[in-house]
């Protein structure tokens, strides 16, 4: 029995390294409590691009235009996470707070978009007896307004605490535990939500959505319930001047690297996300696979990227250096982008799902590498708006992915039905000029990356434990 706990033990030690992420500053109970928010997080992720994405189309009938145009909504949002972590930055309340009421007010607004939704796309559906006819563009638009606007404020703010509290040591494996987290919550929601709605109706839409809003609300008050230190501030503390956004943002481009960062992540996240809704379509047109088949693909993508998550923070526990994993991670999606076009030419499933895997692996790697480096800002001072522009661009970037990917695609797909590229009539090639463009964004993003390990760069320079040697990033500049 002792034996079994030591080998159990030396498992979690060796393969789950955010078991560790605790400290004296963050317990385990804390930490696990703080990390609630991201499955609320997740939750709604689920429910904005996932499940209300199809229920409009499908169920409602909704134009794909409209659809389309609610789902960016919160898109369009995210540019201003960094203002939002500037103003947690620099929050002053009596008590002392900080970070508590911009995760209170996240999921207010949250919870009240998701309350207000379902009504709004019932609405939208044209299921309506009076009132003006854009009364449902107008209400649905709100609603993933304020439910866009809670999800980035929540996040934001409770990234920032989690930085705040986390030391150094315990900082990678402490993303690594969020990231896991924000997983989860998609995951389980996807499964209970698909469950309720599974014989739709509009009843059972506002009951199950307005659920999730009340649980969002559940999640976040016992995520936030006594996680920051009450540091009480004096009048004349409170009304001193306050830093503007915009000195705020000087001192954070005067980092150096920073702004090259920024970039790492967007060109980057555009590399990796453009073929978020062309994976399963090119399973489906150009391998022949059956919808049981193209449904796994997600699977496969979640496994790698969950694998992804737990080796990379492994690796930093072990003294890894943050831009070389971000490195590796692009190098494996240059590797499983690569597969993709080799599974049509061989017609390989196998190499397909292995593709896949290694999509959801390297993008997973390249994001806990990033963020991690932006929670390490905060030993200078900006944690709130550091994470706040990762967010920012981040989120922005996977929205635009998505966008230029169906487009580009269609774009092509039109010019081989119509015969403008001549002889070239593959109905593939649409999908692969994608696959090849996130491929040369991926190079792209490694020769950005590069200059950002010399020495008193954003990046912490800590010693590898290994002799691995990773191109670009290891060249002196």
């Amino acid at each position: 029995m002792i034996l079994s706990r030591r080998m159990l033990a030396s498992l979690a030690h060796t393969w789950m390294p955010f078991a560790e992420a605790a400290s004296k500053e963050l317990p385990l109970r804390q930490l696990m409590r703080l990390s609630l928010f991201q499955i609320s997080v997740g939750m709604a992720q689920v429910l904005l691009l996932g499940t209300l994405n199809r229920v409009m189309i499908v169920e409602m009938s909704v134009p794909a235009l409209v659809v389309a145009a609610m789902i960016s909504i919160p898109v369009l949002v995210a540019p201003f996470r960094a203002v939002l972590g500037h103003r947690s930055d620099t929050y002053r309340s009596a008590i002392g707070w900080k970070r508590i009421p911009y995760l209170w007010f996240g999921s207010l607004w949250q919870m009240g978009g998701l309350a207000l939704m379902p009504f709004a796309l019932i609405l939208l559906s044209g299921d309506q007896i009076m009132g003006p006819d854009w009364a449902g563009e107008v209400f649905a638009g709100i609603a993933f307004l304020m439910a866009g606007l809670g999800m980035h404020m929540t996040q934001t703010a409770g990234l920032a605490l989690a930085a705040d509290r986390a030391t150094e040591e315990t900082r990678p494996r402490v993303v690594a535990l969020l990231y896991v987290m924000f997983l989860v919550g998609m995951g389980i929601s996807a499964l209970v939500v698909g469950f309720f709605l599974r014989d739709f109706d509009q009843i059972t839409l506002i009951r199950v959505v307005q659920a999730c809003g009340a649980m969002t609300l559940v999640l976040n008050v016992v995520a936030l319930w006594k996680q920051e230190v009450i540091r009480p501030m004096t009048k004349a503390e409170r009304e001193a001047p306050r830093q503007t956004f915009r000195e705020a943002w000087g001192l954070l481009a005067a980092e150096p690297g920073a702004m090259r960062l920024l970039a790492v992540v967007m060109i980057g996240t555009l590399g990796f996300n453009m073929q978020d809704v062309l994976l399963e379509p090119y399973g489906g047109q150009v391998l022949k696979l059956p919808v049981s088949m193209t449904t796994l693909l997600t699977a496969s993508w979640s496994f790698g990227a969950l694998v992804g998550f737990i080796w990379a923070a492994r690796r930093l526990a072990q003294g890894a250096t943050a831009h070389r994993l971000a490195a590796r991670g692009i190098l494996i999606g240059i590797v499983a982008f690569t597969a993709v076009l080799l599974s049509a030419l061989f017609d390989s499933k196998i190499l397909f799902f292995v593709a896949a895997l290694g999509i959801g692996l390297g993008s997973g790697t390249f994001g806990i590498a990033t963020l991690t480096v932006a929670m390490m800002v905060i030993v200078r001072g900006a944690s709130g708006i550091a994470l706040g522009a990762w967010g920012a661009a981040q989120a922005t970037a996977a929205g635009l992915a998505v966008f230029f990917g169906g487009a580009l695609r269609d774009l092509v797909a039109h010019a081989v039905e119509t015969g403008s590229l001549g002889a070239l009539s593959d109905p593939a090639l649409g999908y692969s000029v994608v696959y090849v463009t996130e491929i040369g964004l991926l190079f792209t993003t490694l020769a950005v990356l590069g200059p950002l390990a010399r020495p008193g760069s954003l990046f912490p320079k800590k010693p590898e434990t290994g002799k691995a040697r990773i191109g670009l990033s290891e060249f002196p500049t």
